[in-house]
């Protein structure tokens, strides 16, 4: 919001962020917020954005204004899919910001589509029929790009800068755009609080999560670690608790060695996709 270019309505769907700053009779907002269910936050502000352009149009409101929805991954990859793929679909002028941490945090740790294979979480648990959850990760941001926004992007919250570009190109496209943010979360990855940062930067070293952007079709990979600074994604996954069972079990290494394949797999089709659309 510190780069959005004026006044904004805010949709954030039912979330760890809409907990932590909305606690009554307290906000941490300064722009207007509307706490939406978990399912439609897109809805919501795509509402809101007709309302604001048919009262413009009536010449009752002079200023120019910004939309923007906020939801974790639950209220994304999952529950709030449909409301967000109509919204984007029909072409409303709004940012769509998912903070991805990799499950249903706010509501006791259940696995979502976003989260990855092999982790532990309450839906996902791990004992003699089970080594966690057994899916890969969804790949919400090329569900975005295909449908043909004019901008979508992955960030972190290590890069700063990346992060701040990304989100004034997010504001200043018009129609919709999309920011998939990954959000380290020391309660259910089972990490102290003061390693989130480095975790997200071992994120993206490990090709787990590509800061990658695709403005009107065409892709830019914003790092590429190179040589040995490409870090296996075992060292990422090993600080992290909710993975602790696959490094206690011998037969967990069939499972890592196909979580590796899996991310060198998406990382080589990344860069097929910047050679042949960038």
């Amino acid at each position: 919001m510190a780069v959005c270019p004026g006044p904004a309505v805010v949709s954030v769907s039912t979330g760890c962020l809409e907990v932590s700053t909305t606690i009554y009779p307290y906000t941490a907002w300064k722009d207007s917020m509307i706490h939406s269910a978990f399912e439609n936050a897109g809805a919501t502000i795509s509402g809101v954005e007709t309302a604001y352009n048919s009262l413009k149009k009536q010449g009752k409101i002079k200023e120019d204004m910004y939309f923007v929805a906020f939801g974790g991954d639950g209220g994304t990859y999952d529950i709030g899919l449909q409301s967000l793929s109509g919204a984007v679909e029909r072409g409303h002028n709004f940012v769509f910001v998912c903070y991805d941490n990799g499950a249903y945090m706010n509501t006791g740790f259940q696995r979502s589509s976003a989260t990855p294979c092999g982790a532990w979480t309450t839906t996902s648990p791990v004992g003699k029929e089970s080594a966690g959850k057994q899916q890969n990760r969804k790949d919400l941001t090329a569900i975005l790009v295909a449908h043909d926004i004019p901008y979508a992007a992955t960030a972190s919250p290590h890069n700063f800068k990346d992060l701040m570009n990304k989100a004034e190109k997010a504001f200043a496209t018009p129609g919709p755009a999309f920011l998939n943010v990954i959000s380290p979360c020391p309660r259910g990855w089972r990490t102290p609080g003061e390693a989130t940062i480095a975790l997200a930067k071992e994120a993206v070293q490990s090709c787990y999560w590509p800061l990658y952007e695709v403005e009107n079709g065409k892709y830019k990979i914003n790092y590429k670690p190179k040589g040995d600074k490409k870090t296996p994604v075992a060292d990422w996954l090993k600080k992290q608790g909710r993975f602790a069972h696959l490094f206690k079990h011998p037969e967990s290494e069939k499972l890592l060695a196909d979580i590796q394949d899996y991310i060198d797999k998406k990382w080589e089709e990344l860069l097929q996709k910047e050679e042949c659309l960038g």
